[in-house]
């Protein structure tokens, strides 16, 4: 059963378009997440959802109504704002009740329903106190009982932990995802942190220049990314250009124009599989390549190549390698699984082999992107993007 049902939905501000036409089927109980860069267009959306702003085209529907024109009281919609809305003279018992108030509850209903929101987020012994007198994080757990109060069919959540710093987030990331389980109703949740997005929605959309250029769950996102944009958005990746050399049943060899000559093999079972002599662009992700001083033993599906280690940074959880291999530059996540105090890690222009399955790599289709005039420079790897330039 869908909650949000969005129909070729496009918003223009003048000459700009900030949301081009989206359609989009959110599902009733789904923690549905938002995600893009700024100016993307997804705070715009959630505020036509919310009713604060009006379509210029398309509709809007909740459930089986058209709400596209609706004014926002009259939806049964609430919306959570990143500096939180509290008002400051009244108590926080107060704060949760003010819906309630103007709705003319009765009193005794408004003290339960008060006190079981409370006690949701977990805020039931703060109720007297003031807002300037609780912490960014309790705040918030305010803010989310006083929208839940109203019995809202869906809660909009516009990038709601953005001022709060990153041992908070996390654990606010916990709270709201034990509070959506409890309540059960639709959460659409925006947001810039990637990160965020990947670890509370069921699905998410990545946006890009008013548009959805993909959608899905997370990890089908993460490991299976449509386009280069969702690649690079959407965590760290390795992008390889390579013309195919030959085709066979379940593989394809690629040849890398690295300035090495070297072939790749890639698993095209699960691909489209493009002719002997068209170009194509993968994506490897950091983590799926293992480096070593050693030259692996070879195997019909493990790809190797021989670089230099050209930086190492330490992260703690894993070191950041970037290895040259001819022209190229990888980036390679070694994770500190155990720490052995008698061996030593590779160094500074250290020669090492790298090495992944050949599962590991994802095709992309890029015909619709001319690369020449897209090659964008990553200042941090050295590494090419080739990402689409805004028109505007």
């Amino acid at each position: 059963m869908a909650d949000i049902i969005l129909k070729n939905v496009s918003k223009d501000f003048g000459s700009f378009r900030a949301v081009d036409d989206v359609s989009l089927t959110i599902n009733s109980g789904e923690l549905f997440s938002f995600l893009g860069p700024s100016g993307c267009g997804k705070t715009t959306l959630l505020r036509m959802i919310a009713g604060f702003e009006m379509p210029t085209d398309g509709s809007i529907m909740l459930g089986q109504t058209d709400i596209t024109h609706q004014a926002p009281y009259k939806r049964e919609v609430n919306t959570i704002f990143q500096n939180y809305s509290l008002f400051p003279h009244m108590s926080l018992y107060d704060n949760v009740a003010f819906g309630l108030l103007v709705k003319k509850v009765p009193k005794a209903e408004i003290r339960d329903r008060v006190h079981e929101m409370l006690k949701l987020v977990k805020m039931q012994d703060q109720a007297e106190k003031s807002p300037n007198q609780i912490s960014g994080g309790q705040k918030q757990r305010i803010a989310i009982a006083r929208a839940l109060i109203n019995n809202p069919r869906v809660l909009l959540l516009d990038e709601p932990l953005a001022a709060l710093d990153l041992k908070l987030r996390q654990h606010m990331l916990i709270e709201l995802m034990n509070i959506h389980d409890a309540v059960g109703i639709t959460f659409i949740y925006v947001t810039h942190d990637q990160s965020e997005a990947m670890s509370i929605s069921d699905r998410l959309a990545v946006m890009n220049n008013g548009r959805i250029v993909q959608s899905g769950p997370p990890d089908d996102i993460y490991e299976r990314p449509a386009s280069i944009f969702s690649a690079y958005f959407i965590g760290d990746t390795n992008m390889i250009r390579g013309e195919v050399t030959t085709v066979h049943e379940d593989y394809l060899e690629l040849n890398c124009p690295d300035g090495e000559g070297n072939f790749f093999d890639i698993d095209s079972s699960f691909q489209y599989a493009p002719e002997v002599g068209e170009q194509v662009m993968l994506s490897l992700r950091p983590e799926k390549i293992a480096i070593s001083r050693n030259k692996p033993r070879e195997q019909d599906d493990i790809n190797f190549i021989k670089g230099v280690i050209e930086d190492i940074l330490y992260l703690g959880t894993h070191t950041q390698y970037i290895v040259r291999v001819g022209q190229l530059k990888f980036r390679v996540f070694s994770q500190h699984k155990r720490v052995y105090f008698d061996d030593q890690a590779p160094d500074w222009e250290e020669e090492v082999w790298l090495f992944w399955h050949d599962s590991d790599t994802w095709q992309i289709e890029v015909k619709d992107l001319d690369i020449s005039e897209a090659e964008e420079f990553d200042e941090v790897s050295g590494m090419r993007r080739y990402l689409k330039r805004s028109k505007s």
